[in-house]
């Protein structure tokens, strides 16, 4: 059943190390820019509050293929944005990392805005108090606290990642989804086993993914 395996046609580890890095180089910017959304939803300058409630509200609720394809649409084709990439395959994987950072980036935000609602008012205004700014009472005080409160969600926010991925076979990003693709197509005899091989490998991404965060919310639970 799984004799495709053993013919060297497909480089199935290659395809799942794309994977792995698309999820990784992702989750690292969407955590980055999902931060600096949350700083903006909680900012005190109306504009920059009003400006990251609305992207947030959009990109959300735009599907992730729409995202992509505006990505490559828009940027490259348009543009002729390369983000450094010289060949359609390292176009497509940058592109469709900023994808994934513009529409994962919200969920961040909104995780990081949840800990942020279980930190106390009244440490925030002792910090005031004490002549900090906004900045330092964000950096200094409720942000660590928020990170600690939303390890669990963000873990969450982290497996969707990973298995919003396939979904940047879209814009030609050489990753797992296009391998399974190409297998499907020439190996209609064994459908089963290509998807048991295909689910075995995001349960290998996720899994540990999901075990070492689940530990982690644990061990820097904030207790009240």
């Amino acid at each position: 059943m799984f004799d495709f395996l053993d013919s060297g046609q497909y480089d199935l580890l290659g395809a799942f190390w794309v994977t792995a890095q698309l999820a990784l180089y992702s989750a690292i910017g969407s955590l980055i820019w999902g931060t600096a959304l949350v700083g903006m939803r909680v900012s005190p300058v109306p504009v920059m509050r009003g400006f990251a409630t609305t992207y947030v509200n959009i990109v959300r609720n735009t599907p992730l293929t729409v995202v992509l394809v505006a990505c490559l649409l828009g940027l490259n084709q348009t543009l002729g944005i390369t983000l450094g990439g010289e060949r359609s395959e390292g176009i497509g994987f940058r592109l469709a990392v900023l994808g994934l950072v513009a529409y994962t980036g919200t969920f961040v935000c909104e995780a990081l805005r949840s800990g942020i609602n279980t930190v106390p008012p009244g440490q925030a205004e002792a910090a005031r108090a004490l002549g900090l700014s906004f900045t330092q009472v964000l950096t200094l005080v409720v942000l660590p606290q928020a990170f600690r409160a939303a390890v669990t969600p963000l873990a969450n926010v982290l497996i969707a990642l990973t298995k919003n991925t396939t979904v940047a076979s879209a814009i030609s990003a050489a990753e797992a989804a296009v391998l399974m693709k190409e297998m499907i197509e020439n190996e209609a005899d064994a459908l089963f086993a290509v998807f048991a091989v295909f689910a075995f490998g995001f349960i290998v991404l996720t899994l540990p993914t999901g075990l070492i965060l689940g530990w982690a919310a644990k061990r820097l639970a904030v207790k009240r």
